[in-house]
């Protein structure tokens, strides 16, 4: 037999090529294709025949070895210790793009799915022709789809993409598509009323302010909703707004918040107001949309508003867990620091 035709490894995946080796040969076992005893190619061998480190295949044979997999016998090498593994779950993860806070869904979807799930990982860098790639090029055999979809343009058809997907495998997160038929899983995001409940929140900070502009660029992959939630609150309690589209074009105003949403906005934002001189927090508020540790340090502390990402992670995984088809709104909160 030879292993290396079921070992396959996808360039287009951030999966680390470690765990793609490791999952190809557990589903190799899975399938029966390898057996029992089978005695595994030499660390070198498997380097050299895939293209691979040796560090990465070490970290392939160490992964199946703590799971109780495959064992080493000094001067023998390695072999199939067991094929008797639990059932998992083969999931296929898309994310738009891998930011801060795209880590914290990431890291709290793997540890509440636990070792029992294989996890094939990509990103389609808002890019809806890759994304539509990617999952039209998709194996058959998932157990789930877990998707994010965000694009800066052609996402009005990516509904039709999704929709061949099994409405039973299919999870999204973070945005509420129109146009996808079926009973689906979903942890989504109500733009307009969250970012509408959050500004109230804040309403007493924020009346020591008239104006409030949020930065929203043409080229930016958030949804207009988030607009609609800034002009009723700014309607409802009288604050003078404005949309800012050109974050470079900034002119910082007393007595004005500036919301951004984007993390290099955000920077140009701070830049701009330190020029300034301008005392933040008295002169001039800042809020920035979605949480990161980074921001609780930045002029003594950002105030955010935010999704609860790693709760959104650890719901999404727990649909998967439950074989739930609920459809939740993820948890939105304030935190509020001395930017404003």
């Amino acid at each position: 037999m030879n292993i290396y035709q079921f070992i396959k490894l996808d360039d287009y995946s951030v999966t680390p090529k470690y765990l793609q080796v490791a999952n190809s040969i557990l589903k190799g076992i899975e399938e029966k294709n390898i057996k029992k005893d089978y005695i595994l190619p030499s660390i070198n061998d498997l380097s050299y025949e895939l293209e691979i480190s040796r560090n990465t295949a070490e970290k392939a044979y160490k992964h199946l070895k703590d799971m109780d997999i495959i064992r080493s016998v000094p001067g023998k090498g390695y072999f199939i210790a067991t094929t008797d593994i639990k059932h998992q779950l083969k999931i296929f993860l898309i994310f738009n793009k891998l930011s801060v806070h795209k880590k914290i869904i990431y890291d709290s979807f793997v540890r509440t799915l636990g070792e029992n799930a294989i996890i094939d990982f990509y990103i389609y860098n808002n890019d809806f022709s890759l994304f539509k790639k990617l999952l039209m090029e998709r194996k058959s055999d998932y157990s789930y789809y877990v998707i994010i979809p965000h694009f800066l343009e052609g996402g009005e058809n990516a509904s039709a993409i999704i929709n061949t997907i099994p409405k039973e495998k299919l999870v999204l997160i973070s945005h509420s598509l129109t146009g996808i038929d079926g009973a689906y899983a979903a942890v989504f995001e109500d733009f307009e009323s969250d970012i509408y409940n959050a500004l109230s929140e804040a309403r007493e900070r924020l009346e020591k302010y008239h104006t409030l502009k949020i930065i929203f660029p043409e080229y930016t992959y958030h949804p207009s909703k988030i607009l609609n939630g800034f002009y009723r609150f700014c309607q409802d309690y009288a604050f003078k707004y404005e949309v800012i589209r050109q974050p470079q074009t900034i002119n910082i105003k007393e007595g004005t918040v500036y919301i951004s949403l984007m993390e290099d906005d955000l920077i140009i934002l701070v830049k701009k107001v330190l020029e300034s001189k301008m005392k933040v927090g008295e002169q001039v508020g800042i809020i920035s949309y979605n949480e990161t540790p980074i921001k609780q340090i930045i002029l003594d502390g950002i105030t955010t508003i935010s999704t609860d990402f790693k709760m959104t992670g650890e719901k999404a995984a727990e649909m998967i867990l439950e074989r739930s088809t609920e459809r939740l709104a993820a948890p939105f909160y304030l935190t509020l620091r001395d930017s404003l």
